[in-house]
């Protein structure tokens, strides 16, 4: 019965969803509307004049006054975080009405893939309730919608999130992981469905965490997961060795759920399917940065469902005009197949944010997406304009090819030199090795690239100007030991996957160097 309870409790939220999925740019203006509304009085919408109905003021929509899009683009730019981190660090002292209205204390700490330094992104009860509070409801919500007869909230969910605990930084602000700020703010009754204890999910120590989970769930009913398929695989590949299991269904026979983002998941799809072998398993990806909750798969494919009422009001910049922000259309202004770079708004107190994701639209009716990298990080030395979906793309095709399991991997370019060409190098971590060896992974690599980016493909022929890849394999482990030397691990960090420099790279193999040394 509990299904049926729950999608008669769900029935009002999912007309809402099917109510956007109709309507789309009438729900995007009624959200931009509401942020302006919200937003007009704050120290930001004072600086940018989102206040006023007289001529002259934003309110102003006479002839030749514009659309409400046309006149909230013309007065407020695009930004990084950069844009906007004096007024964060307003918000931080303790300041009311910076960016949002009232105070905003929660602050979730995220230095992304873009970057070393931190970054504070504002968390406010309105993006709280709105968006990421909102964004697991609607997963119960769409996956009762989708699979009616599921008993998983009969159920434990196991989720394993971030690691730092929240910290005060003077007399008001609180930061921490997202996921940490969630655990403080997510409703009493959701503690009946979630494992491990708040006091596990916070553990600082990576190691330690993934150790005391398997003491704390490995007799429990789980029968959903939660988190990044990267980190989730170490802590499940540890329940196995705990339990002395063979497969997942072993220790949890009643498993068929795992929500997931952060990551792309086909690289991890095989595996996943070795390690819980059912066809009973279900697989949702949701798209859930510090900055809101984006994205939902409502189908029975990875797109996404890009969730267009939770207080945020999108536009989209195509990449290849990542110089010229006045490209920024609104949802109706996109198409199917282009790469763009997103921009949001936000009852988080985010004004056309660049949010530093690349997406791609694979449906306009309703509008559905599949994230395809970030603004920042790809290679482009050559001109190859590699992104990270042609990287995840190849190298799930080289595992095909040769039978290999990629556990974690980072790729780079190696500049060319007075009498050298260029090619780019890709330190990989197999979790099962490719038959043929590296250098037949390396080559089915190479093919595939070139079968998804034709400007590799352009640069490839005859060595015109790219070399064939370079591949390294490293020890296992090698990607773990390095996120936790630069106290990274846990679910809100991920490897980064490209980079348009050796930073990354030269750093992995200093790593794997100087353990070679201590060993012998």
């Amino acid at each position: 019965m509990l299904p049926k309870i729950i999608r008669a409790a769900m029935d009002g939220r999912l007309r809402e969803i099917e109510r956007f999925r109709r309507h789309p740019a009438e729900v995007q203006e009624e959200q931009l509307r509401w942020l302006v509304e919200r937003g007009a009085a704050t120290a930001f919408g004072q600086d940018h004049g989102l206040g006023g109905n007289g001529r002259g003021g934003f309110g102003y929509a006479e002839h030749g006054g514009g659309s409400l899009i046309e006149r909230y683009q013309a007065r407020v730019p695009v930004r990084e975080y950069e844009g906007f981190a004096p007024y964060i660090e307003r918000a931080r002292r303790g300041e009311r009405d910076v960016l949002w209205a009232g105070e905003t204390r929660w602050f979730a700490r995220s230095s992304g893939t873009t970057g070393s330094k931190s970054k504070y992104i504002p968390v406010t009860r309105d993006g709280l309730r709105m968006s990421h509070l909102r964004g697991p409801r609607d997963c119960i919500a769409l996956n009762v919608e989708r699979w009616p007869e599921t008993g998983v909230y009969g159920g434990k969910t196991l989720t394993l999130g971030g690691s730092r605990r929240i910290e005060r930084e003077g007399e008001n602000a609180l930061t921490g992981d997202l996921s940490a700020i969630m655990i403080e703010n997510v409703p009493m009754l959701a503690n009946l469905w979630r494992v491990p204890r708040t006091e596990t999910a916070l553990m600082a120590d990576f190691e330690q965490k993934v150790d005391r989970i398997c003491r704390e769930c490995a007799e429990v009913d789980v029968r959903a997961l939660a988190g990044v398929p990267s980190w989730n695989l170490v802590m499940l590949r540890r329940m196995l060795e705990f339990t002395g299991k063979s497969n997942l269904l072993e220790v949890w026979p009643r498993l068929e759920l795992f929500i997931h983002g952060g990551v792309n998941f086909s690289p991890y799809r095989e595996v996943y399917r070795r390690l819980i072998p059912s066809d009973g398993m279900h697989y949702m990806e949701t798209y859930n940065a510090s900055e809101g909750f984006f994205g939902i798969a409502d189908g029975f494919g990875d797109d996404m469902l890009l969730m267009l009422d939770y207080g945020t009001f999108y536009e989209f910049l195509p990449v290849g005009d990542l110089d010229d922000p006045s490209k920024a259309v609104p949802i109706e202004g996109v198409r199917t197949g282009v790469n763009y770079a997103m921009i949001i708004s936000s009852a988080g107190g985010l004004w056309r944010y660049m949010v530093g994701d690349t997406v791609r639209f694979t449906s306009c009716a309703p509008y559905r997406i599949r994230v395809s990298g970030r603004t920042r990080q790809y290679i482009n030395a050559f001109g190859e304009e590699i992104i990270v979906d042609n990287a995840e793309s190849a190298i799930a095709a080289a595992c095909r090819e040769t039978g290999a399991e990629v556990a974690e991997y980072t790729a780079a370019p190696v500049y060319m030199e007075v009498d050298t060409k260029g090619a780019h190098q890709w330190l990989v971590e197999f979790r099962r090795e490719p038959s043929g060896g590296v250098g037949a992974f390396a080559e089915a690599l190479d093919r595939a690239l070139q079968e998804v980016n034709s400007d590799y493909e352009a640069k490839r022929w005859r060595d015109t100007t790219l070399c064939a890849p370079v591949v390294t394999a490293l020890p296992a482990g090698t990607f773990l030991r390095w996120m936790e030397a630069r106290g990274k691990t846990g679910g809100q960090n991920k490897v980064p996957r490209l980079a348009n420099d050796r930073e990354y790279v030269e750093d992995v193999l200093s790593l794997m160097n100087r353990e070679l040394v201590v060993s012998d």
